[in-house]
């Protein structure tokens, strides 16, 4: 069956008591606020940053270097949108668990990841998300400390009201290297198919 971004992805939620933190691939979009094209425009089928847009691309590159746990896949930022896979490694060694610093958007504060205690239990669904309660490299707090982190560096750069992202975000989890395959080539020729996205504010209904 061939990849389908509608079926797949669009219109996906959590599953509900569901591990995020359980090693595999990710397929991440997030949505600007009102698909406001904030982070540049397609010409000739190519990706052109605006500044907004280079700060989003810059601090995608930097997720595993502040949780670990974490490998960067296929990604491509787009006027108003951008998607990304994720890969979420077999192990997070505690260690390393330490030093992760997340960021809780509705606080605005910067707030240490739980105690080494909770850190060492073993995945269970007592590591899956509640509401306000991070927990450390898994998928929900990687994508909120992204869209925190890329939102306060916008407003503090260029003003503007602190709401940049869409609240939610669309998740689908990569079953097969085939799926991979399929949404890796998806990600890469997304620009060249812009002008029918339905992100795009210029489409014709």
């Amino acid at each position: 069956m061939r990849y389908d971004p509608e079926k797949h992805h669009r219109r996906s939620i959590r599953l509900k008591g569901y591990d995020y933190t359980s090693p595999g691939g990710y397929f991440i979009t997030l949505v600007a606020q009102g698909r406001v094209c904030l982070f540049g425009k397609i010409a000739k089928g190519e990706m052109q940053y605006s500044e907004r847009g280079q700060i989003a691309y810059e601090y995608w590159l930097a997720i595993p270097d502040h949780f670990h746990n974490a490998e960067l896949g296929a990604f491509v930022i787009m006027p108003n949108h951008m998607h990304g896979i994720i890969i979420l490694k077999e192990s997070l060694d505690a260690s390393r668990r330490r030093d992760i610093i997340y960021i809780e958007p509705h606080m605005g504060t910067t707030c240490r990841a739980p105690t080494e205690a909770s850190m060492d239990r073993a995945p269970t669904r007592a590591s899956t998300e509640h509401f306000q309660k991070p927990v450390v490299g898994s998928i929900p707090t990687i994508v909120r400390t992204y869209k925190a982190a890329v939102t306060r560096k916008i407003v503090a750069q260029f003003g503007g009201m602190p709401d940049l992202w869409q609240r939610n975000y669309y998740e689908h989890i990569i079953r097969n290297d085939d799926e991979h395959k399929r949404i890796h080539l998806y990600i890469e020729s997304n620009p060249l198919h812009w002008i029918s996205d339905e992100e795009n504010p210029e489409m014709k209904s």
